[in-house]
Order: C-alpha cells, then sequence, then structure tokens
C-alpha cells in the first residue's frame, strides 16, 4: 500500500467515524421518543405518566434525555465493533496466519523466494503485504552487485519496517474509541443518576405528602442511566481487550516473520 492510498483510507475513516457517530445519535433519538415514549407503553396512554407495570420501554423512557445519548453510546460501540471485526478479518487474509507463518520460514530455509511471493499472493492480509514488500526487495538485494552486505542487510530491514509502517495503523484505527467509550459512559450515566436524585430529593422535601409521581420518575431516571452507562462502558472495556490482544497477535507474527526474513537474508549472504 503506498502513502497516498494510506492518506485515503484514513481519510475514509475519518468521515466514517463522524458519520457513525451521528448516525447513532439520530437512530437512538428516533428510537427513544418514538418507540419507548410510544403511549401504549403508560398508564392512560399519557407518557407523563407511570410506565405500565412490568413495561421496560416504558421505564427506560423515564430515563430522561440523557437515555438517548447513552443508547449513542451503545450503537456506536456495536457500529465499531463490526467495522473492527471487518477490518481485521481482512487484515488476516486467507487461511490460519501460523500456517502460513510457518510456510514462510520454510520457504525461506530453502531460498525459495518467488514460491513465498505466490503464499503471500494467497494469504493476502497485512502480513503477506508486509511480507510480500520485504521479499521484493529480498530479491533485488540478492542480484545486487554492487552494495556491501551489511548495507543490504539494514536496506530489507528498512523495506520491512516502511511496509510494516504503513499497515499497522489499519490496525489499531478507531480503537481510541473503544477506550473513549468505556470512561464517557460512566461518566454521562453518572450524570444522569445525578439529576434523577436531584428530582427524587425535590419530590420528597415538598411540604405536606411527598409527590409519588416525581419521586418515582427521579429513581427510574437514576437507576436507568446508572444501568446504561455500566452496559456500556463494561462492553467497551471487553471490545478494547479483545482488539487490543488480536492486534497485539498479529504485530507479533509480523514481527516475527520479518526477524526470520532478515536472519535468512543474511546467512545466504554469508554463504556466499
Amino acid at each position: 500500500m503506498s502513502k497516498q492510498g494510506s492518506a485515503f483510507k484514513d481519510a475514509l475513516q475519518n468521515v466514517f467515524a463522524a458519520s457513525a457517530i451521528l448516525i447513532a445519535f439520530v437512530v437512538s433519538y428516533l428510537l427513544f421518543v418514538n418507540v419507548m415514549g410510544a403511549p401504549v407503553n403508560f398508564e392512560g396512554g399519557n407518557p407523563k405518566g407511570h410506565a405500565l407495570e412490568g413495561n421496560y420501554l416504558g421505564i427506560i423512557y423515564k430515563g430522561g434525555f440523557i437515555v438517548p445519548i447513552l443508547m449513542t453510546c451503545v450503537l456506536t460501540l456495536i457500529i465499531f465493533v463490526f467495522e473492527r471485526t471487518i477490518t481485521l478479518s481482512r487484515a488476516k487474509g486467507k487461511g490460519r496466519l501460523n500456517s502460513f507463518v510457518r510456510q514462510l520460514q520454510t520457504l525461506l530455509a530453502e531460498d525459495k523466494i518467488e514460491e513465498a511471493l505466490a503464499a503471500c499472493d494467497k494469504q493476502r492480509g497485512s502480513l503477506a503485504n508486509v511480507m510480500k514488500a520485504g521479499l521484493a526487495r529480498y530479491r533485488d538485494l540478492q542480484k545486487d552487485k554492487e552494495l556491501e552486505k551489511d548495507q543490504k542487510i539494514i536496506s530489507i530491514q528498512k523495506s520491512f519496517e516502511e511496509a510494516t509502517a504503513l499497515e499497522l495503523p489499519m490496525l489499531s484505527k478507531n480503537m481510541v474509541i473503544f477506550s473513549t467509550l468505556a470512561s464517557v459512559s460512566v461518566l454521562i450515566g453518572l450524570i444522569g443518576t445525578v439529576l434523577g436524585m436531584i428530582r427524587a430529593f425535590a419530590a420528597l422535601a415538598q411540604s405536606g405528602a411527598p409527590d409519588a409521581l416525581a419521586l418515582s420518575q427521579g429513581i427510574s431516571e437514576a437507576l436507568v442511566n446508572t444501568a446504561f452507562g455500566i452496559t456500556g462502558s463494561t462492553l467497551s472495556i471487553l471490545a478494547f481487550n479483545y482488539f487490543t490482544t488480536t492486534i497485539d497477535d498479529y504485530t507479533f507474527k509480523i514481527d516475527e516473520s520479518g526477524f526470520s526474513l532478515t536472519q535468512n537474508f543474511a546467512a545466504s549472504l554469508k554463504n556466499v
């Protein structure tokens, strides 16, 4: 992948991220107003009254205006879980990475560069792209009669590092969204919780009998926002840890393959 192609992909990813968050908010708001706030979910068909017993849509609606924001966080999380899953699946390529790495190591040990290049074309993915760039340079340097041995080794290392630098950003792209949602979801939920408790205590503070409706709405608002905030944060942490582990595994295999490539090339030069 060229630097221009990488920059274009970055721009598309940024547009996608902004669009995904906006779409998630619009969908969340429409669901909150038209589905959860539907009159059929409330006593007497009045959304300002009590939710029907056991009607969770109505109960969630009572969480107040913070709920659509928390729903946006959850929907955004779901969107980027699918996005990362698809992207990392493409980065993996076809077949098992462990088998591909072993195959490359075997072919390199037997100095079968053309066969290794063909294996990269068949596998595809980030590891295959990096190795293909290194193997192409490997083949060119074998034919080069001008450079010294040390210069050849440095050259192939540089070629491998440049190819790796172009592939790794794609693997870790949008990971900051998961870490951000993990903390922001809890904080937004806490804001909703505090607002709900303020409403509940305000109902208790009235002279005479407390306003039962306002009290129940305040408690509902607090609990619903707490539940949404904790759920969004928990799922974000799980997603972040899973994808981070997957990316680290890919990176390790790229480094392992690059080390094997460099070592085999250095060994081939000693035999010249």
